[in-house]
């Protein structure tokens, strides 16, 4: 349950998740496993008994949605494997994986110069100039700023999400209004991309595809809301603007 707490709440597929519990039960003589696992929780039987008739064991744990840190699941997938071959006792797992756990994740200095130069990488490659790279560089830099202290408050992930493209939108519009950028429809595109949850999408596709429907379609359903949270966001900063001063050459 452990390992699989920490491969489901850090962006792992479903099936990688029941595979690993199932690998680290076989190890350790659990005859009888049956394993349900959701977007955001575990059931969990087990027997020693190959039959299942025998004395029964379950758990059911709740996984909170999170963003996704693929080392620990790359460390948790190398961990099952390690224990299928029999190098681990159940004191050492249980250690390894708190280990695992406290990793850290990437630095704050670290992530928001990631946000910036991703988003001048992927406004280039969508066709914007070097100017227009350069302005949004400086909008998904601010914007993770944002993403980090809306992080720390309590507010909802759907109002994080429209404000993040409200903001995003106005220090491009500042900017082109400026005179500092050359198309103004590159540059937004390229600072919302560090809002685009591609993890999260990418694997509701994978679930659906491995008849794992409900995670799936729940996982897919977030992503999607992520999608139109952002849209709203960009879309009611134009409306505001619009109003204001009369419309903007795009």
């Amino acid at each position: 349950m452990a390992a699989g707490r920490i491969l489901l709440e850090n962006g792992a597929e479903i099936a990688r998740v029941e595979e690993t519990m199932e690998r680290i039960c076989g190890h350790f003589g659990v005859e009888s496993e049956n394993f349900f696992v959701l977007s955001n929780g575990i059931f969990a039987t087990g027997s020693r008994d190959r039959n299942g008739l025998g004395e029964q064991y379950a758990k059911v744990q709740h996984i909170p949605v999170k963003g996704a840190q693929l080392d620990k699941v790359v460390a948790v997938n190398q961990l099952s494997r390690e224990v299928a071959e029999g190098r681990y006792s159940i004191e050492q797992i249980k250690e390894k994986l708190e280990q695992i756990q406290r990793m850290p994740g990437k630095r704050f200095p670290v992530q928001i110069l990631a946000s910036g130069v991703g988003s001048a990488c992927f406004c280039y490659l969508l066709g914007g100039s070097m100017t227009d790279s350069v302005q949004a560089f400086i909008a998904g830099f601010l914007l993770h700023i944002f993403v980090l202290s809306v992080s720390k408050s309590h507010i909802s992930k759907m109002t994080g999400n429209i404000c993040g493209g409200a903001l995003v939108t106005l220090v491009c519009i500042l900017s082109y209004r400026l005179g500092f950028g050359e198309n103004l429809s590159h540059m937004i595109i390229g600072s919302i991309i560090p809002l685009v949850p591609g993890v999260p999408f990418t694997n509701g596709i994978r679930d659906m595809a491995d008849g794992d429907y409900i995670s799936g379609a729940v996982r897919l359903l977030d992503a999607m809301l992520v999608f139109l949270c952002v849209a709203i966001g960009v879309g009611v900063m134009f409306i505001i603007y619009h109003r204001i001063f009369g419309g903007i050459l795009l």
